[in-house]
């Protein structure tokens, strides 16, 4: 699977993530689904010290004490929660940041992390006391990179212009073209990558689209009403061909721009990484498709999120 270079930094991810946050409690399972990732060329981990309040970690850690050498492992920080209450608040302080790593590797059973995120962010952060945090850590040797998980243009903006970030995640698909307006030329001009999540839109975009439409969608998707859904569908439908994996040119739309370095999918199922690593065999998206399946979908903007 091919390898892109994140940012500026010595982290290679190969183009498709696995994101742990579906993978459930099972640690077998979890293990199972993992080994898999990396058999089919997925080199790239992500979790969050949130996920299942901090469990998510803690079976990711297990699974991966054997291999970590093979790993890009990406967590993220910023939620200040308690695992008995099951409550949280935001707390993108330096002082949580630093405590909240020496958590996270210890769940993570590791002594670093490869790349590790502010998980969201608004502008009444103390955006350079975060960023202080984060280049504290990359001194001491205990993260190799960092970046923001946020779909927050203006945010997203600041981060740019007063920090060293090497990637942001962000939500985009077909279906969610926001950042295609604002964000995406603007990281690729400072060479800061871009991890692409939900892809696939909720199973949307895949192989099992409209039945997810059908029983998921029938009140829409973001801007999208469910006929429009429906309609969109089929287009692109039309456009692929009967023969061609929805999942797979989903993952090449995503990736068709040059700054972003992986597509960010959750699985709960060795099926759904094969159906999702097929891509690896696929004839790359021309051109004239991808603009053929971006003029079928709707060009929506970022309005909320600011």
């Amino acid at each position: 699977m091919r390898k892109n270079q994140l940012g500026k930094s010595d982290l290679y991810v190969s183009e498709l993530t696995l994101g742990c946050m579906s993978l459930g409690t099972d640690k077998t399972k979890t293990q199972e689904i993992i080994e898999h990732a990396l058999s089919v060329g997925i080199n790239h981990l992500d979790t969050a010290d949130l996920y299942d309040f901090g469990i998510n970690e803690e079976i990711v850690g297990s699974a991966i004490q054997n291999k970590r050498d093979q790993i890009i492992l990406t967590t993220k920080v910023g939620n200040h929660f308690n695992k008995d209450t099951k409550d949280w608040f935001w707390d993108p302080s330096k002082e949580h940041i630093k405590s909240g790593i020496k958590n996270s590797l210890r769940r993570l059973k590791t002594d670093y992390i490869d790349f590790y995120m502010l998980h969201g962010g608004t502008l009444d952060d103390p955006i350079d006391e975060s960023i202080d945090a984060f280049e504290e850590l990359k001194k001491e040797g205990l993260i190799r990179a960092y970046g923001i998980s946020s779909i927050r243009p203006n945010v997203i903006r600041e981060y740019v212009k007063r920090s060293s970030i090497d990637a942001v995640m962000m939500q985009y698909s077909i279906l969610d073209s926001r950042p295609e307006e604002e964000i995406l030329n603007l990281l690729q001009q400072h060479t800061i990558s871009v991890l692409a999540r939900g892809p696939l839109a909720k199973g949307i975009l895949s192989n099992k689209g409209q039945q997810q439409i059908e029983r998921k969608s029938r009140d829409g998707f973001l801007d999208y009403s469910y006929e429009e859904l429906v309609r969109v569908y089929d287009e692109i439908k039309d456009i692929i061909g009967v023969n061609s994996s929805f999942n797979t040119n989903a993952l090449q739309y995503v990736l068709h721009h040059p700054t972003v370095a992986s597509a960010v999918f959750g699985a709960s199922s060795i099926d759904q990484v094969t159906e999702n690593a097929a891509i690896t065999q696929a004839t790359p998206m021309s051109e004239e498709k991808y603009q053929a399946i971006k003029a079928a979908a709707k060009q929506v903007q970022y309005t909320n999120h600011r």
